[in-house]
């Protein structure tokens, strides 16, 4: 089986919210070690405010996001959260991909919902390209066999 999900998930959903408290930490420690007529209450509020922004970001962006996809041919295998699910490519509806996001997303709209809802979201694996307009190959490809797969399932 091929990886199709980005290697960097893991630092998107477990490294970065840790560094991103820890300077926000430091930032109101260093604050604090002022003198106190000279703290400034912008000095709180600036890190409250880049605090709620990042748990925000991180619910709407990141939280879900599949840890691990794998092509397997005819199905794909999506693991998030140290649980794992088959889904056969004849059960996904829609694949779209927002290539304009960071981290770039792909989300699958499943027929039956399954252990993860009817949808399943991951960023893929991106080639380096200077063109920031570029389709997703992951993306095209998926649509092509998913098409396939539902033609093939309906003319039983």
């Amino acid at each position: 089986m091929k990886r199709i999900s980005s290697a960097q998930t893991f630092f998107l959903k477990k490294i970065f919210p840790l560094l991103w408290v820890c300077v926000i930490v430091t930032v109101c420690v260093l604050a604090l070690l002022q003198d106190a007529p000279t703290r400034e209450p912008l000095a709180f509020i600036v890190p409250a405010v880049l605090l709620v922004t990042g748990i925000y970001v991180y619910r709407k962006a990141i939280r879900e996001l599949a840890d691990e996809v794998h092509d397997g041919g005819d199905f794909l295998k999506v693991r998030r959260d140290g649980e794992e699910e088959t889904i056969p490519l004849a059960n996904i509806i829609n694949v779209s991909a927002a290539t304009q996001m960071n981290p770039p997303r792909i989300t699958l709209k499943l027929a039956k919902p399954g252990r993860f809802g009817d949808e399943i979201v991951f960023s893929p694996q991106k080639p380096f390209s200077f063109n920031v307009f570029a389709k997703n190959p992951i993306a095209e490809d998926l649509i092509l066999r998913v098409d396939a797969a539902r033609r093939g399932s309906v003319r039983r």
